[in-house]
């Protein structure tokens, strides 16, 4: 049986690749979703699995830790094998701000995902838009290197400056 493998990349000290069973060895925690599908109605499931902000801090991100508010420019990229994506802020995820309890899910109804690899559960989100199956790659961006915001001028909007 070959198991799906999920890659942590980006602003990380301890960049990994982790399988359903490294995932499992976590502390986990169980949530029940219902999504409001717009093809196929509302759909109820328990999942279970690690939070994102536990396998994450623990891959070391990169923000400046005397600097409590450094964190809140890092933004969270998950990719699913099916080709979607879902954009999350550290704001979201993390206990000082947020504290969303995001899980990368291991079991969807009691049934296993070794194969298909973890899923990104958000049970705060209504229709399940940013929910990612078998996801291959999560990156942790805090690099926003040249940009700085513009003051806006009355009457125009504010734009990122070159």
């Amino acid at each position: 049986m070959t198991l799906a493998e999920l890659v942590l990349t980006g602003d990380l000290a301890r960049p990994a690749r982790l399988t359903v069973p490294d995932l499992l060895r976590r502390p986990q925690h169980r949530a029940r979703v219902s999504f409001e599908c717009a093809t196929s109605g509302i759909q109820r499931h328990t999942f279970t699995g690690p939070r994102l902000y536990d396998v994450l801090t623990a891959a070391g991100p990169g923000f400046d830790p005397a600097r409590r508010k450094d964190r809140l420019r890092f933004l969270i990229a998950v990719c699913g094998a099916d080709g979607h994506h879902a954009l999350l802020s550290w704001a979201e995820i993390d206990p000082d701000f947020g504290q969303a309890p995001v899980l990368l899910g291991v079991t969807i109804d009691d049934t296993p995902l070794d194969r298909a690899g973890p899923q990104l559960v958000l049970p705060q989100d209504r229709c399940g838009a940013r929910h990612i199956s078998g996801i291959r790659e999560i990156r942790v961006d805090g690099g926003y290197g040249g940009w700085r915001p513009v003051p806006a001028t009355p009457g125009h909007a504010s734009a990122a400056a070159p």
